[in-house]
C-alpha cells in the first residue's frame, strides 16, 4: 500500500489517501472516485510530502516507534486476545477486514484536525458495539447468515472474519464493516 497526501483542486483541503498503487490512484482519481472529505470535490491531485525512507533491517520494524507527538492506532487484531480487538462490527450482518501491519501505521505524521475529530468519532461508535453488540469471535459470518436468513435472534454482532468471509457475505447481500481499533486494546 501507498500512502499519499492529497489535496482537492476547488479549495485546496489537504487529506490523505492508501492506494495499492501510484496507477490505481491515477485510475481512480481520473474516475472520479477519489473524492475531498470536506467539500465533496473529486478534483483531487497529490500534495507535496516528504518521502518514506527505510532506516534499518527486521530489528528496526519491530521496534516501539519513536516519539513524534502523536499515537499510532493499533490495527485490529494485534493484541492477540480476540474480545478485546475485534475486527469486525455487525448490524445483523458486519464483519471485519484485514487489519493493516502495525509498521506501515507506526511512522505517519499527525492527522489533520478533521481527520483526528472524524477518527474519534469512529473510535466511539467502536466502543458503543462493543458495549452494546454480542461477541461472537471467529463465527461471525456463520452467525450473520443465520441472523440474515431468519434462523437466529436479530441482534447486534460482531467478531472476527476473514477478507474472504467478509467477500462471500457481501455476495449474499449481508453488509460487513470493520470495527476501528482503539487505544485501550494495547496491553
Amino acid at each position: 500500500m501507498i500512502h499519499f497526501s492529497l489535496r482537492c483542486l476547488p479549495d485546496g483541503h489537504g487529506f490523505d489517501g492508501w492506494f495499492r498503487s501510484n496507477g490505481d490512484f491515477d485510475r481512480q482519481a481520473g474516475a472520479g472516485l477519489v473524492e475531498c472529505p470536506v467539500c465533496g470535490a473529486t478534483a483531487v491531485e497529490k500534495a507535496l510530502m516528504h518521502p518514506a525512507i527505510a532506516r534499518g533491517g527486521p530489528a528496526r520494524m519491530n521496534a516501539e516507534p519513536e516519539a513524534s507527538g502523536a499515537a499510532a492506532p493499533e490495527p485490529a487484531g494485534a493484541s492477540g486476545s480476540p474480545p478485546a480487538a475485534p475486527a469486525g462490527a455487525a448490524a445483523a450482518g458486519e464483519g471485519a477486514v484485514a487489519p493493516v501491519p502495525a509498521q506501515t501505521l507506526a511512522n505517519l505524521p499527525a492527522p489533520h484536525p478533521e481527520v483526528a475529530r472524524a477518527f474519534a468519532v469512529l473510535q466511539e461508535i467502536s466502543r458503543k458495539v462493543r458495549a452494546e453488540a454480542d461477541y461472537v469471535g471467529g463465527r461471525f459470518a456463520e452467525e450473520a447468515r443465520r441472523i440474515h436468513y431468519g434462523e437466529s435472534e436479530a441482534r447486534q454482532i460482531y467478531g472476527e472474519a476473514s477478507p474472504k468471509d467478509v467477500e462471500g457475505l457481501k455476495e449474499e447481500g449481508i453488509t460487513a464493516l470493520p470495527l476501528l481499533p482503539l487505544p485501550e486494546d494495547k496491553q
